[in-house]
């Protein structure tokens, strides 16, 4: 009986215990369909109601209002690509041929055309737009397609492989664009969105944040190394048809076009890789006022500071770029840097590798004054460099240019001759004095193509090459004469 007492009175003591919580619990924690979160006094809460439920959000987090103001300043592009003509044919053409005879024609094969897509940015309201070079590249016909579902051809008014930047305009007025903003600005760890349309599913948002800056992931190439990589790196997802697509802080301001992804499938595997929009804005104001991209150099070849060359070199900082050569004649040597010397800043922004290098000084254009930081024997010095174009002027550079070189005028070849001689471009010889190449034998309208086997295009290649060659060297040149006559020349340098 006692034992039973016992057990009774537990029984509802617990039962007055859990009353008693529960009461208090009610008590003191009211219901309520949002949950109070101490933040502290730099972080300010912002409500959005959807339908009949509350959201907090810190504010700043405001993907809405940085997707409405920018969707529609976001274009979807569809190219087309014409198929080429074959005249293969099999072996019974051949009989058909041999048993009519000239009444027997051979039927050229078109192969069908090919279609692509990609997106693009709206910069003016009347209708100039950025996208990626490799989004309309060899396109026989760009169409663009507005976030209202108008529809407009495209004429491409200027295309800079080097940077995989291109420029559209179509004919309209009163359009949506997206300003500017710093690239320089932008830090890891920040919100960013990316607006295109992967997989041709138009006025796509996605998010993510930037996970680096800088990034060289080598997918650009040029026959004179003057690519420029430096992506913003960021996880924002990414897929195909984004590449010429916004990337925007949440102010709604475009830091940067979505160009590549990181991945084994083909499609978004984490990370997405955009061009800085400092160096967009000056591809694209180039491209807009010249035709060519205006593109400045310091006339040096550089190599990344890590810890390894660090040590062999003995030099007293382990990031930075270090002067590997000094091109004679370029702005780097006029200015007085030599091999050897360490590169830390350019215009008081800290450079920490090749594409950071690269980027400071392609914002630039020729003529332009940089402030160069730079070490030499552990002692910090900064000099003033007046960059140059690639013909090793400070002189705007335009669609049809001439080249001087030791008595030699180069000239760009004009189409028709290229028609003509069935070649893809080279530089001709305008003018010619005393001097190595008159000595060579060389003589007026020779047009060269290639130099020590390295293809010419054009002046720029021929200034670029000539350029790094090193003294002392012998120069095999090949070319041709505009009847034809292809000829060689050996020249020492």
């Amino acid at each position: 009986m006692k034992n039973f007492k016992s057990y009774l009175f537990a029984i509802l003591f617990s039962v007055l215990g859990g009353l008693t919580s529960i009461t208090g619990y009610k008590f003191f924690y009211p219901e309520n369909n949002k949950n109070d979160i101490n933040f502290n006094d730099n972080i300010k809460l912002a409500n959005y109601v959807y339908d009949t439920t509350d959201f907090i959000v810190p504010e700043g987090l405001n993907f809405i209002y940085t997707s409405k103001k920018t969707t529609p300043a976001v274009v979807h592009i569809r190219t087309t690509y014409e198929g080429r003509s074959s005249t293969n044919r099999n072996p019974f053409e051949d009989m058909f041929r041999d048993f009519f005879g000239e009444r027997y024609e051979y039927r050229e094969r078109e192969a069908p055309r090919r279609r692509g897509s990609g997106s693009g940015v709206i910069m003016t309201n009347d209708g100039y737009i950025i996208t990626n070079n490799h989004v309309i590249e060899n396109a026989s016909e760009v169409e663009v397609l507005l976030s209202d579902n108008r529809t407009f051809i495209a004429n491409v008014e200027g295309q800079d492989p080097t940077t995989d930047i291109a420029v559209l305009k179509i004919d309209a007025k009163n359009l949506q664009t997206v300003n500017f903003g710093n690239s320089d600005n932008v830090e890891i760890g920040e919100w960013v969105l990316a607006v295109g349309s992967p997989f041709e599913f138009r006025s796509t948002v996605t998010a993510g944040i930037v996970s680096a800056k800088a990034r060289n992931i080598g997918i650009l190439r040029d026959r004179n190394n003057l690519q420029i990589e430096a992506f913003i790196q960021h996880q924002a997802p990414v897929n195909p048809g984004n590449s010429g697509g916004a990337l925007v802080d949440l102010r709604g301001n475009l830091i940067g076009i979505n160009s590549a992804i990181a991945t084994p499938t083909g499609t978004f595997a984490g990370y997405s890789f955009a061009i800085p929009s400092n160096l967009v804005k000056k591809v694209y104001q180039d491209l807009v006022e010249y035709g060519v991209v205006q593109r400045a150099l310091l006339g040096i070849t550089i190599l990344d500071v890590n810890a390894e060359l660090a040590e062999e070199k003995n030099l007293p900082v382990l990031t930075g770029v270090l002067i590997d050569r000094v091109n004679e004649g370029g702005a780097a040597d006029e200015a007085g840097l030599e091999s050897g010397d360490v590169i830390i800043e350019i215009n008081g922004v800290e450079i920490r590798n090749v594409s950071n290098l690269q980027e400071q000084v392609a914002i630039n254009r020729p003529g332009d004054k940089v402030l160069v930081t730079y070490i030499r024997e552990g002692k910090t010095k900064t000099l003033n460099a007046t960059l140059k174009n690639t013909l090793g002027t400070t002189e705007v550079v335009a669609s049809t240019n001439s080249f001087t070189i030791d008595g030699a005028v180069f000239a760009d070849v004009p189409k028709e001759l290229k028609e003509k001689l069935d070649i893809d471009g080279g530089a001709q010889v305008s003018e010619i004095k005393n001097g190595k190449w008159k000595n060579s034998g060389i003589t007026k309208g020779f047009i060269v193509t290639s130099i020590n086997k390295r293809t010419i295009s054009d002046v720029e290649d021929l200034s670029s090459i000539l350029s790094q060659l090193p003294k002392d060297d012998g120069v095999l040149v090949e070319g041709m004469y505009p009847n034809g006559v292809k000829a060689y020349y050996g020249i020492g340098w």
